[in-house]
């Protein structure tokens, strides 16, 4: 796995940085390089080390070893699948992989029962992922069956060639058509769960946002999104901060949201955000391919409610 370090990375512990840019956990990345693994402008260097831009990280990795993640049946909504990659329409409610409190139900353990030739990716022979949604979040995911894979996908998303694109329904009436939130973010000064804006070592983010429908009666608006960077909880965080909060975010969005609001009650249990499209380069062939989800059950039923509530208010 080969990076150049660029201007935002620049500064960061050899071990950060690596670890970020390769999608692997700092802990493992950490033994790579005290083993001589990871090396630094052909260097061997402590993981302390820090990096500047134009830097190159070079890691060789070892060979895989076997999970101790168990394979589940877990049902899986597939929309594409290779020896290089799966893509998948991720159900809302789904946690990517396990952590602390969510050891089982995990996407990585559905993949491991799905797919028989997942390969060593970062090491460790488990499902690659190359980026995450939140565990409300639904809609269009891809995964990486192997290590060159996993580093193609990576690079793009990085470089940010990969394009998505999200709805959401926010309970904002914007006045503007579009726009944009460019502010970093990092994680709360008071409570380490959340991400926030207000922070001094956040990391540059960027989203930028369209209206596609404003439903007044209801004080909400459906919005596309579409972010130039991946940081943790970037879309909720962003229309939060910029007065557009998620409708159903119990973190980032307003309280009581089940309370009736201009006579509309909404009953979500999630945040109101759907990963729709995901368009990018098939990591062997070049090929630009291009992956659509519709709104899921909850949020279809979320939209024609908004419609019809419209309607009514108009009429009378």
């Amino acid at each position: 796995m080969r990076f150049e370090v660029d201007a935002e990375h620049a500064g960061q512990r050899l071990d950060i940085c690596f670890s970020e840019l390769a999608d692997v956990p700092r802990s493992q990345v950490r033994r790579w390089i005290l083993d001589g693994k990871v090396l630094l402008n052909g260097n061997v260097v402590r993981p302390s080390r820090k990096v500047s831009t134009g830097d190159i990280a070079v890691g060789e990795l070892p060979e895989p070893e076997p999970t101790q993640l168990q394979a589940e049946d877990i049902p899986l909504e597939v929309l594409y699948t290779d020896k290089d990659l799966i893509v998948i329409d991720k159900a809302a409610g789904m946690v990517v992989h396990p952590a602390p409190g969510h050891s089982q139900g995990t996407l990585v353990n559905a993949l491991l029962y799905h797919c028989d030739d997942l390969a060593g990716v970062g090491g460790v022979l488990r499902p690659g992922i190359v980026h995450r949604l939140d565990r409300g979040t639904s809609g269009v995911m891809v995964v990486a069956k192997n290590d060159d894979a996993h580093r193609h996908l990576s690079e793009q998303f990085h470089d940010h060639t990969i394009e998505r694109m999200y709805l959401a329904f926010v309970r904002a009436l914007p006045s503007a058509a579009s726009g944009k939130v460019d502010a970093a973010i990092g994680r709360h000064p008071k409570d380490r769960k959340r991400m926030s804006i207000r922070t001094e070592s956040g990391r540059s983010a960027r989203t930028n946002w369209r209206v596609l429908r404003r439903y007044p009666s209801a004080g909400l608006s459906q919005l596309e999104i579409r972010p130039e960077t991946g940081r943790t909880h970037q879309i909720r965080v962003h229309l939060s901060s910029a007065g557009m909060p998620i409708a159903g975010d119990p973190v980032y969005g307003r309280p009581r949201e089940k309370q009736r609001g201009r006579g509309f009650r909404i009953e979500l249990e999630r945040p109101a955000l759907h990963a729709a499209r995901l368009t990018f380069s098939h990591p062997r062939t070049g090929e630009r391919l291009d992956f659509s989800a519709a709104l899921p059950e909850d949020l279809a039923a979320l939209e024609q409610a908004l419609a019809a509530f419209e309607s009514k208010s108009k009429s009378t």
